[in-house]
C-alpha cells in the first residue's frame, strides 16, 4: 500500500509540476480536517504521513500543565509522567487517533482540501514561471471563446486574451495558432492567470525586435510607439550610429522587414518616422505622409502646437476620422491644431479686423476724446481689451483720468468688448455655415461626377466588348414576331396590304427636305454631313454659323 500511495503522490506531483512535500502537506491537512469533522472534538489534532508504511497517522496533542483547565488540550504533569516518565511542564504529549471510522462525508471534505491545496500550489508555480516573462511574445493555440474573451492553450496552462486586448481586424477560430504578448500575470485570479494582448504597442516593438537585428542589438532604438490596433501604428525611431538610417533599417530591403510585421498584424498599416528631440520637427515627421508648411508652438505649458498645411494636404494630415493627427499627438505628447493656409489667412484677417474695430470703438467710448485717446495709446492701452483688462489704479495713472473716471471707462470698455465679441461670433458663425454648405455642395457634385464617370466608363467598356451587339440581335430576334403581330393588329392590315402600301409609297415622288437640298447644293457628302452636324435644332435660339467658319 505504501508504494501505491506514494507512487500516486509522485505521479500527481510530476503532472502538476509541484513538489511532493506540497501534496503530502495537503493530505495531512485534509485528514486533520476530516477527523475533526468526524469526531466533533476540540482536540488539537495533527497528522503525519508515514512514508515507510504509507499510512496517514493522526495524533491529538496535549500540553503538560500543573493544573488542568481544559481536558481537550491539556494534561496534568502526573498523568503525563505515567505515559512518558521524562515529561516536563509545557511539554507536548501526543495521543494516536484512529482514522478507520472516517465517513464518506469526511473523506469528501479531505478530498476537497487536497484539491484546493494542490491547485494553490499549481497556481503559485504558474505565477513564478510567467511573472518574469511579462513583455515577451509567446505562441499558443486558440482553445475556445468565453463571452468574447479568447482562451489560449499554452501547454501547461491556459491564458486569456480579453476582448479589450484583441485587434478588431483579426478573427480567430478554435485550433488556430496565435502569437501574443504576455501582458500580466494575475496571482489571485480564479480564471486563467496569464493575460495576453494582441493590441498593445509593445507587441509591435517586440515584433520589430525579432525582425530587425539593429533594434535587437540597440543600434536602432524605438523611442515611442502608438497604435490604433487593427488599423494603424506609428513608431518613432532613432539611431545610435550616424551611418545607420533608422527608418531604412526598420523598413528593410524592398520593405521585407516591415512587411513581415504587417503580415503578423493581419495587414495593419505601419508608419515609421524619424525621432527628433525637437518637438516641432518630431510633429512634422509624425504627421507623415502629409506635407507640412510650418509648425508653431502656441502654449508651452499646455504643450499645444499649431500646424499649417496646404489645402490639398489638410485631409491627409487629419486622416480618416482624425486618425493620423490623433496618433501623431499621442506619439509626440503634444496637442496638435491643424489648419489650412486658407483658414490661417481668414484667422489673421479676423484678428486684424477685430483689432481695428476694437481700436476704433475705444475712441468712441463715453468721455474719450482725441486727447484722452492719445494719452491712452501712449500709455499702452490701444484696444478695448487693454482697457477692459486693466486695473482701475493703472488706468487712473493716465494723465487726465481720475479713479472714478477710470473705473467708469473700464466698465464701458468691458461692455463694449462683450458686445463686439458677440457680434463677431454671430457673423463668423454665419460665414462658416455658408462656407460649409458650399463645400458640401461641391463635395456632393464631385461625388455625383465620379458616379457618372464610373457609369460612362462601364457603358464604354460594355460597348467596346462587342457583347451588346449579340444581346441586341438576340433581343430583336425574340421580339420581332411579337412586334410585327402587334403592329398588324393595331393597323388592321395584312401582309398583302403592307406590300401594296410599300409599293404605292415608293411610286410617289419624294419631296426633298431642307437637308437634302443643302446636300445637293454643297456638292460633296462630307460637306453636307458637316453642315448637318452644326445646323440648329428646331426651336433653338442659336443661329447657324457661316460656312467658312464651320469649315475652319
Amino acid at each position: 500500500m505504501s508504494n501505491e500511495l506514494f507512487q500516486t503522490i509522485e505521479q500527481v506531483a510530476r503532472e502538476k509540476s509541484i513538489d511532493v512535500d506540497v501534496i503530502v502537506d495537503a493530505m495531512e491537512e485534509a485528514i486533520v480536517a476530516a477527523s475533526k469533522k468526524y469526531y466533533k472534538t476540540r482536540e488539537n489534532l495533527v497528522s503525519r504521513f508515514n512514508r515507510e508504511s504509507g499510512e496517514l497517522e493522526v495524533y491529538a496533542q496535549k500540553t503538560v500543565v500543573e493544573e488542568v483547565e481544559d481536558e481537550d488540550i491539556e494534561i496534568s504533569l502526573e498523568e503525563a509522567q505515567k505515559i512518558a516518565p521524562e515529561a516536563t511542564l509545557d511539554a507536548i504529549i501526543e495521543f494516536p487517533r484512529s482514522t478507520e471510522g472516517l465517513t464518506r462525508v469526511a473523506a469528501q471534505a479531505a478530498k476537497q482540501v487536497i484539491y484546493q491545496k494542490v491547485r494553490e500550489a499549481e497556481r503559485e508555480n504558474i505565477y513564478t514561471e510567467y511573472i518574469d516573462r511579462v513583455g515577451e511574445i509567446i505562441n499558443g493555440m486558440v482553445k475556445r471563446f468565453e463571452r468574447g474573451d479568447m482562451i489560449v492553450d499554452l501547454g501547461r496552462t491556459e491564458a486569456i486574451i480579453p476582448r479589450r486586448e484583441q485587434s478588431r481586424a483579426e478573427h480567430y477560430n478554435p485550433g488556430d495558432r496565435v502569437r501574443a504578448l504576455i501582458l500580466s500575470v494575475d496571482k489571485a485570479s480564479k480564471g486563467p492567470q496569464v493575460i495576453l494582448s494582441r493590441s498593445d504597442p509593445l507587441l509591435v516593438k517586440k515584433l520589430f525586435e525579432m525582425e530587425v537585428p539593429e533594434i535587437y542589438d540597440s543600434t536602432v532604438v524605438i523611442e515611442t510607439c502608438v497604435r490604433d490596433a487593427g488599423d494603424r501604428t506609428k513608431i518613432a525611431v532613432r539611431s545610435n550610429e550616424r551611418d545607420i538610417d533608422p527608418v531604412g533599417a526598420c523598413v528593410g530591403m524592398k520593405g521585407s522587414r516591415v512587411q513581415s510585421v504587417i503580415r503578423e498584424l493581419r495587414g495593419e498599416k505601419i508608419d515609421i518616422v524619424q525621432w527628433s528631440p525637437d518637438p516641432l520637427q518630431l510633429v512634422q515627421n509624425a504627421l507623415n505622409p502629409a506635407k507640412i508648411n510650418r509648425v508653431t508652438v502656441l502654449d508651452e505649458e499646455e504643450r499645444l502646437l499649431e500646424v499649417v498645411v496646404s489645402e490639398d494636404q489638410l485631409s491627409l494630415a487629419i486622416g480618416k476620422k482624425g486618425q493620423n493627427v490623433r496618433l501623431a499627438a499621442r506619439l509626440t505628447g503634444w496637442k496638435i491644431d491643424i489648419k489650412s493656409e486658407a483658414e490661417k489667412v481668414r484667422e489673421v484677417e479676423r484678428q486684424m479686423e477685430h483689432l481695428t474695430r476694437s481700436s476704433t470703438l475705444m475712441r468712441e467710448l463715453p468721455g474719450v476724446g482725441e486727447a484722452t485717446a492719445g494719452k491712452l495709446v501712449e500709455a499702452g492701452f490701444e484696444t478695448l481689451e487693454a482697457v477692459a483688462q486693466a486695473e482701475t489704479e493703472t488706468l487712473a495713472a493716465v494723465p487726465g483720468l481720475s479713479t472714478a473716471k477710470a473705473d467708469k471707462l473700464r466698465n464701458a470698455a468691458a461692455d463694449t468688448l462683450q458686445q463686439l465679441i458677440g457680434e463677431e461670433e454671430a457673423y463668423y458663425a454665419a460665414e462658416d455655415e455658408v462656407r460649409r454648405e458650399a463645400e458640401d455642395a461641391a463635395r456632393q457634385a464631385a461625388l455625383a461626377g465620379e458616379t457618372a464617370l464610373d457609369e460612362a466608363l462601364g457603358v464604354a467598356q460594355f460597348l467596346g466588348s462587342g457583347d451588346y451587339a449579340a444581346e441586341a440581335q438576340t433581343d430583336s430576334t425574340k421580339n420581332a414576331p411579337a412586334a410585327a403581330s402587334a403592329a398588324e393588329a393595331e393597323s388592321g392590315t395584312t401582309d398583302a396590304d403592307a406590300v401594296t402600301a410599300d409599293t404605292a409609297s415608293s411610286a410617289e415622288p419624294v419631296q426633298p427636305t431642307t437637308d437634302s437640298r443643302e446636300t445637293a447644293e454643297s456638292g460633296t457628302p462630307a460637306e453636307a454631313e458637316e453642315a448637318a452636324e452644326v445646323s440648329p435644332t428646331p426651336g433653338s435660339d442659336t443661329a447657324p454659323e457661316p460656312e467658312d467658319e464651320i469649315k475652319s
